[in-house]
């Protein structure tokens, strides 16, 4: 079983909030990844900008950022479970993403969940071009949940 925590930084807990975890989960069996202990902090851009220039070096906003753990550990019953890491969203940017890509909230919000689950599984990618291996599963992963919604205003 898997473990997600959701929290709210700087910021109220939408009406949405609660269709995040499930989502988490659906995606994360999806990759058959099973005994992992995730976190996803939704903050503004103000929260990721600095979390940017402290942990990156790169000082601006960004729309998702992934902490990888990588980390296994025996819990209290002795099963083996892995430390994923943290994904962190900027709500900020995610409007905007949606508004430049022309893309739904829901959409993009989808995207970015997805997009840090595949760095906490190790994988990365030298730019944003379609082309990359990630951004090509990402995208693939991402057809299997045209109907699932998370985000509603």
């Amino acid at each position: 079983m898997n473990t997600i925590g959701v929290a709210w930084q700087d910021i109220p807990e939408p009406k949405w909030g609660t269709a995040v975890e499930p989502f988490l989960h659906t995606v994360l069996a999806q990759l058959e990844h099973s005994n992992w202990d995730l976190s996803v902090v939704f903050c503004n851009d103000a929260f990721i900008h600095e979390l940017n220039k402290t942990y990156r070096h790169i000082d601006s906003a960004t729309d998702v950022l992934s902490f990888e753990q990588g980390d296994e550990y025996d819990d209290e019953d002795g099963s083996l479970r892995f430390n994923a890491g943290d994904i962190v969203i900027s709500l900020d940017s995610l409007r905007s993403n949606a508004e430049n890509f022309n893309v739904t909230m829901n959409e993009e919000l989808k995207r970015l969940l997805v997009h840090g689950i595949l760095h906490l599984s190790g994988m990365d990618h030298s730019d944003n071009d379609p082309q990359q291996p990630m951004l090509q599963l990402q995208e693939k992963i991402l057809g299997s949940y045209t109907d699932a919604i998370i985000y509603q205003e």
